[in-house]
């Protein structure tokens, strides 16, 4: 990683029609990460990055983008980012072929599309107009764009949104193959699985805020239960004897299953109280939580 962050944003505040969209938020993107950025919808991920990219300009705060100012060095800071928007598209009848060809025109040193066509899957889609491109091929095409610049930080926002799960996760592996060629991504998304798969760290935003900047596991470790129990008990089991066993957070009941959230010290004593009480855990499941519980836990607290 290199000294100075890729990417630096400080108290950045934004605010439409007197509401606060962005307020006060902060965080740095080390060279060379996957660095995401996930929150629900409304909470002000995409006007963040929009101010990252240069189309938004701040009403109070600092951004930075491999040093340079996004607004005042637009020019500049074009040349080393690339960005994919969360809405984009291109005249109907544009092909593939035409599109990477003009944006490539766009840039002092461009990279070779045929090769970057091939890596995306696209070679065969040349002479396809971008109308009768599939989702996916859509957005595979935009990553093709947001590359042919050599940049050295990339801003995919919304990435995969409106893709069927076959095609969400041939476009996770295009992420975590443009990040082995060098490049550094800063990944917006509302999609917990997502985020837990692709990235190095997450910036939790929730109604403008930084909830939490973590990784994913510091993330889940966060959250209120750490470990998830539950089985179907062959006889009932007291209440009493549920809420206090030890490191539990939560205890459920539905339709004779029981479901505790806990840490490994719970699962060690419920082990116990079964075998105390002769009973036998039915369908018995011991899981991990998961960023979807670390997010819930998170954006409750900041509600």
């Amino acid at each position: 990683m290199s000294a100075t962050p890729v990417i630096e944003v400080t108290a950045l505040r934004k605010s439409y029609g007197g509401r606060a969209v962005v307020d006060g938020v902060s965080f740095a993107v080390e060279e060379g990460e996957i660095f995401g950025i996930l929150g629900p919808n409304g909470a002000g991920k995409t006007t963040t990055v929009e101010c990252v990219e240069g189309l938004r300009v701040p009403d109070a705060g600092r951004v930075r983008v491999t040093g340079l100012d996004p607004v005042a060095d637009h020019e500049e800071v074009a040349r080393v980012l690339g960005a994919q928007l969360q809405e984009s598209e291109l005249q109907a009848k544009l092909t593939v072929r035409e599109a990477l060809e003009l944006y490539a025109a766009l840039y002092p040193h461009p990279a070779d599309w045929r090769p970057l066509a091939e890596r995306l899957g696209l070679t065969a889609k040349l002479t396809t107009r971008f109308a009768k491109l599939s989702g996916g091929q859509k957005q595979r095409l935009f990553i093709a764009l947001a590359l042919i610049g050599n940049p050295r930080v990339v801003v995919l926002d919304e990435l995969t949104t409106g893709l069927d799960p076959r095609a969400r996760r041939d476009t996770w592996q295009l992420i975590e193959d443009v990040r082995a060629s060098g490049v550094t991504v800063l990944l917006v998304t509302h999609f917990m699985e997502e985020a837990q798969r692709l990235c190095d760290r997450i910036a939790v935003i929730d109604k403008g805020k930084v909830a939490a900047l973590d990784t994913p596991e510091g993330l889940i470790r966060r959250s209120a239960g750490s470990t998830v129990i539950s089985f179907t008990p062959s006889a009932p089991l007291d209440d009493g004897d549920l809420n206090a066993l030890p490191a539990l957070t939560s205890v459920a009941r539905k339709d004779g299953r029981i479901t505790l959230s806990g840490s490994d010290e719970t699962v060690n004593a419920v082990i116990t109280l079964l075998a105390r009480g002769h009973i036998t855990a039915h369908q018995l499941r011991v899981s991990d939580a998961t960023l979807d519980d670390a997010f819930l836990d998170l954006t409750e607290v900041t509600a």
